[in-house]
């Protein structure tokens, strides 16, 4: 689908219902111990992108972990010391950047990891061509108003 489909109402609220289900499957997997995933994310660029908070069980009320998930790897980080999806949006394009360097130089990411081995080098530009973008859109305030 491109862009322009979503300017639809229907299809974008599809797409958000599909990318919900898929960060849930993914925290199930992930054995994430949370109180839940809003309906909507925080932010979005459908098709593209949605920044989610996950409801934290220790302190109810408040933000327990950010997510990310579209057309990029779904991901998931603690929310302690990041108050909002544009510094959520921040860490990923910084913590991917790292891991993509490390998969390019055949080394283990100790904070993230995508694919296998055998992978890395064809997932390695992927994921640095993702980061630098996620890290553009966060610096990018008409991204953000």
């Amino acid at each position: 689908m491109s862009s322009d489909e979503f300017d639809d109402p229907e299809r974008e609220a599809a797409w958000i219902r599909e990318q919900r289900e898929l960060l849930l499957e993914y925290l199930a997997r992930e054995q994430v111990n949370h109180l839940g995933v809003p309906e909507k994310p925080e932010w979005l660029l459908a098709p593209y992108i949605a920044i989610w908070s996950v409801a934290s069980k220790k302190r109810p009320g408040a933000v327990g972990w950010w997510a990310i998930s579209g057309d990029v790897p779904t991901d998931y980080m603690s929310s302690s010391e990041i108050r909002d999806a544009r510094m959520a949006m921040r860490v990923f394009s910084r913590r991917w950047s790292k891991a993509a360097k490390q998969m390019a130089a055949g080394e283990e990411s100790d904070e993230f990891q995508v694919g296998t081995v055998d992978k890395w080098p064809e997932l390695a530009p992927l994921l640095a061509s993702r980061a630098k973008l996620l890290g553009e859109w966060a610096a990018a305030d008409d991204m953000w108003s």
